[in-house]
Order: C-alpha cells, then structure tokens, then sequence
C-alpha cells in the first residue's frame, strides 16, 4: 500500500478562529528535552539509532492528542512550535543572553530531525522560525487567538511563559497532569502573570543568563514590584529604599534591570509566516504514522494507534527513508543552527518487542548488550499500562498457591507488605501483595478491620485468609534461594516478616539500587521514581489513609481499595527493577550495590530489632537536672537583659538583644523580625557577650532535654523494653547512615551533658557495651587519596597527628609542646576536611579573621598536596558531575556548575569532603557486614546493636569481652581489604564498660 514520504506534511487545512475555537499550543523544545531526561537511553536496534527522546516524545505526542478532552475540551486548532535556532534578537539586545547553556547531549542532537518528522507523522503543524524562540511564536498565537475570542491552551510548564496567562489562556503540564491559571502563577511568582515580568527583570535567570538585579531574589522582587506597581516605578523611587544594599543595587543596575526586561518581555507581533488559521486540527492518518513509528521500531505505540485507527499494521511498510541509516543520520540536524553535525551511530541496541526472559536467570537476556539490555528492561517496564481494575484481590488458599506457584516457576516476584504503623518494631501485619510482570499483580488481605468509614470492627472482615495459614504458604517462596524476591525499602519489609518467622532471601532492592547509581541526583522512593522512570504517578499512601487527624490505619482501608493501592506497589516495584538493575552492569556500579549496599539490609535490619537498654531512672534524674540548669539559666538570662522575657521566642529575644541592648551583627529576616539564629549567636559569644553565651547553653540544655531525657523513654519498646532505632540507608550523598526515631547520632560526644545522656545507654546484665571506634579515619583517608607524605609517615609511625601538624605550621617541637598550640592544629586538621574559611577557624579559635586566614595559608603551604588534592576533586566533580570513594560509590553534585556562587562553593566543600566521608561510609560498612560472620565463626555471642558514624557498639557477655575485642578490632581494622590495599594503616580504638559513655 503507497502512501507520500512522511518527510512531507499533508496539505495545511484552514479554519476560521474565533468565539468556540480552542487553541492547543505545544512548546516542543521543551517537550523534547523532557522526554530525553525522563527516560533512559534507547537506541533502534537495527543500527543502534539514539530514539529515546523521538520515542517519549511520540508517546506524549500521542497521549495529549487521544486525551485532550481531559482539560475540558478537544482543540480546533494545534500546533508543535519548536526553536529554530540558538541565536535570536535577544542576542543583539544582551550578547551573553543564553551564552551558557551547554550542548545537547550527543545522543539527543541526531533526534532533532527526526522529532520533526514525528510531528509531520502525526499530521500535526509544526512551526518555528528564524531569529525567534518557540515562546515568542506562542506568545503571538496567543495574542490573535484571544483577540478573535478564541481559548488558549499552552502545553507547557515554562514558567517564562507565564506571564501569557489571562481570561481565556490557561497552561497544561502534561507531566504533572497540573493546569496553570492565574492563581498558581501568583503562588510561584508572589504576582499575577501581568507583573511575571517586572519580578523576572529584578531577580534575573541564571538559566538564560538574564542578569536582573545582584542580590534580589523571586521573593524579594515580588515584595517590591507589589508596593510600587511596575519595574520603572520602582527604578523612579529607587533612591527612597530603606535597605541600603538594595538601594544602592537598584539605582546601579537599574539599566542592568531595563535591558532584562526586553530579555524577558515576550515578543507577541512576530510576523507570523504561518497563520493561525492553518493550524487548524488535522485528521490522524493511522497509515501514515505507522510507517513512521515501524522505522523508529517504536512496537508498543505502533499497535496502539493500530487500534485505535483501525488499520491493519501488517499490511503498512515502514517508511523507507526512514528506515535507512545513513538517511536517517541525515535528520539529525539541530534545532540549534550552530551544531550540524550529528555523532557517530552507536552500537546495536534492543529491538522495541525484545520477549524478556527473567526465569532463573533474572540478571541475564541473551544477545544483549549492557546497553541493550538497559533498554529492553526500561521498554517493558513502561510500555504495559498500569491498570489498577486488572489487579487480583486473593481471598482463598487455592488462589494464592497458585500465584506462589507461578512465582517460583518464574523464579522471580516483587513483594510488599501492609501494615498498621510505620515503626516496623510496633507494627502489625495487615496484607501482602506480589508482582510477577508488569500488569500481573495481586494483593493478600490478611488482616483488615474496616470499610474505610473510619468505623473499627473488634473482629476481622470476611473473606480473609487466616494469617497463619498465608504465611505457611508465602514462606518457602520468601526464603526460596531459587527465587529473587524484589522490594523497594526491603528493610521494613524484612523486619515485618522476621517477626513472624520469615527471613527473605535472596533478594533485590529498588531503593538501593537507585542510590547507587544516582545518588544527590534525586529522591529514591518510589514515587518520584516511578513518575521519573515509568511516567506513572502512583496512588499516594493518604490518598488511602488520609491526613492529620482523619489518617486510618492501613487495617481500615476497604480491601478493594486497599488492592489497587498495595499491588500497584509491587507492580510499580517490578517495573523499577527491570527500568534500573540492568544498569548496574552498564554504568560499572553492581560491584558497590552488591557488596556495600544490599548485605546492609539484614545487618541493619537485625541491628534495629535488637535495641539497646536504657535506664529510664537516670534519664529522668538527667531530665530533673537539665531542668534545674535550665531555670538558672533563665534567671541569669533575665538578669543581664534587664528584664524577663520568653527566651524560646526568636522575637522577644531579638528585640532584647538587638531591640534593648544594641548589640552588633543585627539583621532582619524576610518577614522583618530580628535574625537570632545559633550562627548570629555564636557570632556575638565569640565577641564576649555574656548574655548571647548563656542563651546558646540554655538552648543545648533545652534541646537536649526535650530530645533525649524527655524522649527517650517514650521509645521503650512495651515488650523489648529496649530502644530500637531506624537506620536509613539512602538518605545521604556520601554512603553514610542516618538514624532516627530516635536519632542516636547527634548525642554531642566532648560536652558534658552529651557524656551524661550516654551513659543512660546500659549493658543488659551479664553483658558489656563494646565501642569501637575508627580513630582519625578521614584524616588518615586524606593522607591516603591526597597522597601527603608527612602524614603518610606520621600515621605509619603511630605519631600524634595533631602534634605533628602544629610542628611542621609552627617550628615547635613535638616534646614539650603546649596544649594551646596543639588545639589549634587539631582545629585546623580537621577544619580543612571541611572546608572550613578564615571565619569559621577564627570563631572556632577565638581569634581574629586575619591570623586565621594565615593559618590556613601555612597549613597548605606545609602540605601543598591537599590544595592540589581539593582543586583535582573539584575539576573531577565539575567535569564528570560526581566525585567517587576508594570503592567506586558515586557521590553526585550537578550543581556544583551553578552560577549561584554560595551554592557552586557549597557543593565544592562538599565534593571534597565526600571522597573523605564516603571512603570512610563504604569501610565501616564493609566492617559491618563482616563482623557478624567472622562472631559466629568464632562461636562468640556479641551482638551489633549502634552504628554511629566511625563507631560501632556491641553487646558482650561478660565472660567473651577479652576474645571479642581484638576479633572486631581486627576485622575493623582490615575492612578495606581486599578491595583496597590502604598504605595508612586504619587504627580502631575498642573498650568495654557498663554503659556507652565509658567505653567510648
């Protein structure tokens, strides 16, 4: 069957606008780049064509066009509009408008062409134009379409073009399934969309280089445009400011501030060469767009518009021109006029209907590449719709044995599990769900009390199966070697089941897996994952429960109800784990998620089930004695302000401190109350200033108290009596674990009311607390990675570190030196780890800003590698947008390129500490995950109970301390080995006392 090229639009059809008429107007540039950045890579793969973005684009394409009466009503007229090219009239107006934006991706630029030839494919008009930007082209749409009564649509979440909205004009975020009007430009911008403008021209856009005014933000510049009316009335009146920085920045970049505002004011009179009459909607003609869709071997989509059309895709070649890969290559000009040549094809990728076999061998499909393999996996993940009517509630026994069995044939299922509480410790088993494909997913109810009426019933709803009886069957298939079993945040999940008996193995995790490989480049819940990786927005756990006081336990959520909820979860855990595990292998990462990341699980998860003992007399006489401080504290406070206030009001006291006693440093926060913050505080101690050096000791005795005596007893386990922390595994950048509820790793170690507080951590009778503890592990890491000889040698040596630093700064000798001198190198060795500035070091010294700043100044001289070790990490960082540990983690910091100058220096300081903090992250959690085995091997019975930081505690009997100590020190001390063979020896200080505190 002939059909014309796809490489030409069908005729433009006219149709008059006006009153009736509804304008959809699509900002395809940046429907481009976000289908680019929302999938994976993927590649055709008859010649390994890049088509990722051309397949997003299509799908989204595809959606709006089949669901456009979702927003109320189907357009009349439609049009893609895209960029032309990179350079504009703006650029005659600001030469450096737009000037670092980088280049697209080299997989992305050989798409340009082709996502043009997806439009024609769709029979839709796709308009751009030289010298102007797809959002002035809108913006004049916009102006005739409203001028001649007609609606607007805007497909687009740009917040440039904001300032369009009006009566008549809404935006449509496809993505977020989120409509733009009046009221959500005035949450984002402070204004409505008429003054968008005036506010953009003041605070500027790093992103397009508009320069705006320096030191005026969104927030700021809304305040002020909201009290003078307009840019040019405020720029008139800039001379009558308060505020002397901003007054002296409006009057001299108030030209600044003019030509931002032609930057961003859009052009709504270009000289249309396409009238808005010939965007009127075209017919889809299915055997057109199959052609098309066959050559990018686009499979799924195909035999959707194949339905949906009626046309029988056997019969429809795909487009020859297309097909061919040196004429597809030559699509791949750039919408950015300056970058023609497309790259190199690369290699073979996966076919669009690529049959994924995961039985038995989930890691593998044969004939693929890494890379192949990466893009079948995302494929099937995301092209099986998620169809929440489709998933099957299980009530009887013959039903579930029959998933169980389909699931230990395959060899493969996704798991999660209900529950009343978010405490895993405290929680009672209310459901099971499991995945086995994307699509084919059930739930369990076990143990549900209601309707969801918010009614509680004392006995179980019917059609239930018994919870002994379900779990007699999951259980061989949960601790069946021969099965992976797949979750997202498996750790509560383990510590569920483990309660009742059943240890999961082996398994896979998607939370983890997605830290490792993106970890400071987003969130890893499943959620944002899923919206990120599948386009699939999940129902939310209060969509189901509800909020604040109206939130149910998950036992009162209806079972049909709690069906789509809960199997969607394992569904959508599934699909993640096919969209991410294949790039472990493809990305160099397996190795950090198999050995750091996925044995933590059961080591942490038995950690928190174990707890630790308290003694609640202590921290009730602790809590006693805070309080007694505390209230004298209060009444010294009082005295030398002169007069009683509330100390915990910030207002109260700003008005004492800066309001009363004029004291220096007062500054005022965006709401016009004093800024009496712990920096500004410790800023005036340091100064001498009494009264702010009692409130700083009454506000740690206060948060200590309400934090810990107070709270701590309030987490005794009813039935442990003991405490159990939880342990976060993919919370930080670095690999370091997090805890909470409660947070036992921010009892201050070297104060005396931090010391009291743990020693209120006991050893149960007949046993001791063992703390092992790295000792100086980063700077022995920073001699290591910086490859500094001096203290290479001192560590080797066993010398003090500190002493032999302040020798080398100060010309004093080691024997004999004083106290005073060795603080200051201790300050300043560990000061540099951080990144610390001359003022952080003078605050920490009490010393003035200058002899700091020549401090540091001697310390990198003395040892020059470290500069040259803080300037490689930081060139790494900004090249490659991660820095990595000794073990291959990657710590991510995209925005250390920002033009923001705090936020660029933020994530410097941070990248370099990162190779330090991960590298030591990755060793103690390499020690961790061996200690265990190495105790049983040795027939000890210490127990793994906290993991602070550098520092391990255990639980000893009494009788096996002497055999215990060196085993951990030993296995602690050579945990980086065999992996990394460390010059610096790593030295682990162990010791065993009654409580924490004396054996730290």
């Amino acid at each position: 069957m002939s059909e014309p090229s796809t490489t030409t639009p069908a005729a433009a059809p006219s149709r008059p606008i006006g009153p009736g008429s509804h304008v959809f107007l699509v900002d395809g540039s940046s429907y481009i780049f976000r289908a680019y950045h929302a999938l994976p890579p993927l590649t055709r793969k008859s010649d390994g064509l890049p088509v990722g973005a051309v397949a997003g684009f299509s799908n989204m394409l595809w959606k709006l066009l089949k669901e456009a009466n979702e927003v109320g009503v189907r357009p009349t007229h439609l049009a893609v509009v895209l960029d032309h090219s990179a350079t504009t009239f703006r650029n005659q107006i600001y030469d450096l408008y737009k000037a670092q934006r980088p280049e697209p991706p080299e997989d992305l630029r050989p798409q340009f062409g082709l996502i043009r030839k997806a439009v024609h494919a769709f029979n839709v008009a796709c308009i751009e134009q030289q010298g102007f930007e797809a959002d002035d082209l809108i913006a004049t749409y916009t102006g005739q379409a409203v001028a001649a009564g007609a609606d607007v649509t805007i497909v687009a979440s740009d917040k440039d073009l904001m300032q369009l909205i009006r009566p008549g004009v809404l935006m449509l975020d496809t993505m977020k399934g989120k409509t733009i009007g009046r009221d959500e430009v005035i949450e984002k911008f402070g204004v409505p969309p008429e003054k968008v403008v005036d506010v953009q021209s003041l605070a500027g856009d790093s992103v397009d280089n508009v320069p705006g005014v320096p030191g005026i933000g969104i927030k700021t510049a809304a305040q002020l445009i909201e009290t003078y009316g307009s840019l040019e009335a405020l720029l008139e009146n800039a001379a009558d400011i308060k505020q002397p920085k901003r007054r002296e920045a409006l009057i001299n970049f108030a030209e600044q501030a003019r030509i931002s505002m032609r930057l961003v004011t859009l052009d709504q009179n270009v000289p249309l060469t396409t009238p808005i009459e010939e965007l009127a909607v075209r017919a889809i003609e299915g055997e057109r767009l199959i052609r098309f869709l066959k050559a990018m071997e686009f499979t799924t989509l195909t035999g959707r518009v194949a339905a949906a059309t009626g046309v029988e895709q056997a019969s429809v070649a795909p487009d020859a021109e297309l097909s061919s890969p040196a004429a597809a290559a030559m699509l791949s000009q750039s919408l950015f006029g300056d970058q023609q040549n497309p790259p190199p094809v690369a290699e073979s990728g996966a076919a669009d209907n690529v049959a994924v076999s995961v039985a038995r061998q989930p890691n593998a499909i044969d004939g693929l590449s890494p890379t192949g393999l990466v893009e079948a996996r995302a494929r099937q993940a995301r092209e099986t719709p998620v169809d929440r009517s489709a998933y099957e509630t299980v009530t009887t026994l013959d039903r579930l044995m029959a998933w169980v069995g389909e699931a230990m044939e395959r060899g493969i299922v996704a798991v999660d599990t209900e529950t009343t509480s978010l405490d895993p410790m405290q929680a009672d088993l209310v459901g099971v769900s499991l995945a086995l494909a994307p699509g084919k997913a059930c739930y369990i109810p076990l143990a549900h009390r209601g309707d969801g009426d918010g009614l509680f019933n004392e006995g179980l709803l019917d059609g239930q199966i018994p919870i002994r009886d379900a779990l007699a069957v999951l259980k061989p298939m949960l601790e069946d070697r021969s099965v992976l079993k797949i979750a997202q945040n498996l750790k509560y999940d383990w510590l569920i089941l483990a309660r009742y008996g059943i240890e999961v193995a082996p398994f896979d995790d998607t939370m983890l897996i997605s830290y490792v490989l993106d970890a400071g480049r987003g969130p890893h819940g499943m959620d944002p994952l899923s919206e990120k990786w599948l386009g699939h927005t999940p129902i939310t756990f209060d969509e189901v429960t509800g909020k604040g006081k109206a939130r149910i336990t998950f036992d009162r959520v209806a079972i049909d109800r709690a069906t789509q909820y809960a199997a969607e979860d394992a569904d959508v855990t599934l699909r993640l784990w096919l969209a991410l595990k294949p790039r472990l292998a493809a990305e160099g990462m397996a190795n950090v998620y198999e050995t750091l990341e996925r044995p933590m699980v059961p080591v942490l998860s038995a950690m928190e089930r174990r707890g630790i003992s308290i003694d609640r007399n202590m921290l009730s006489r602790l809590s006693g004695d805070f309080a007694q401080a505390a209230a004298g504290l209060e009444a010294e406070i009082h005295q030398l302000a002169g007069q009683p206030f509330n100390i915990g009001s910030p207002k109260q006291l700003g008005d004492i401190l800066f309001g009363v006693m004029g004291l220096p440093g007062a500054s005022k926060t965006a709401t016009g109350a004093w800024a009496t913050g712990a920096s500004i505080l410790e800023d005036l101690a340091e100064q001498g200033y009494e009264l702010p050096q009692r409130i700083l000791e009454w506000r740690q005795l206060t948060k200590l108290r309400s934090t810990y005596t107070d709270a701590l007893p309030s987490y005794q386990h009813k039935e442990t009596e003991r405490v159990h922390t939880s342990y976060a595994l993919a919370a930080t950048t670095t690999g370091r674990l997090s805890s909470s509820e409660p947070n036992l790793q921010n009892i201050p170690v070297r104060t005396e009311a931090g010391r009291k507080i743990r020693k209120a951590f006991v050893a149960a009778p007949g046993t001791k607390l063992v703390s092992a503890d790295y000792s100086q592990i980063e700077l022995r890491l920073l001699a290591e990675i910086a490859d500094i000889p001096a203290l290479r040698q001192a560590f080797r040596d066993g010398l003090d570190i500190h002493a032999l630093t302040a020798s080398e700064m100060f010309g004093v000798p080691v024997e004999g030196m004083p106290s005073e001198v060795r603080r200051r190198a201790k300050a300043i060795n560990f000061g540099i780890i951080y990144g610390i500035s001359a003022f952080g070091l003078a605050n920490q010294l009490g010393i003035g800003r200058e002899e700091a700043g020549a401090y540091i100044k001697r310390y990198f001289e003395r040892f020059p590698g470290i500069r040259a070790y803080m300037e490689e990490t930081k060139r790494i960082c900004r090249d490659k947008g991660y820095v990595t540990t000794l073990f291959g983690r990657r710590c991510h910091y995209p925005e250390i390129a920002s033009k923001n100058a705090s936020v660029r220096a933020f994530n410097e300081r941070a990248a370099i500490n990162a190779r330090l903090q991960g590298s030591a992250a990755d060793i103690i959690r390499r020690a961790m995950i061996r200690v265990a085995p190495a105790l049983s091997d040795a027939r000890l019975n210490a127990r793994m109970l906290l993991q602070v930081h550098d520092e391990l505690i255990f639980e000893v009997p009494d009788d096996e301390v002497a055999r215990t100590l060196p085993l951990v020190t030993a296995i602690m001390e050579r945990a980086p080995e065999p992996a990394v063979a460390l010059s610096v020896p790593l030295k682990v200080d162990a010791r065993a006392a009654d409580n924490w505190d004396e054996a730290h």
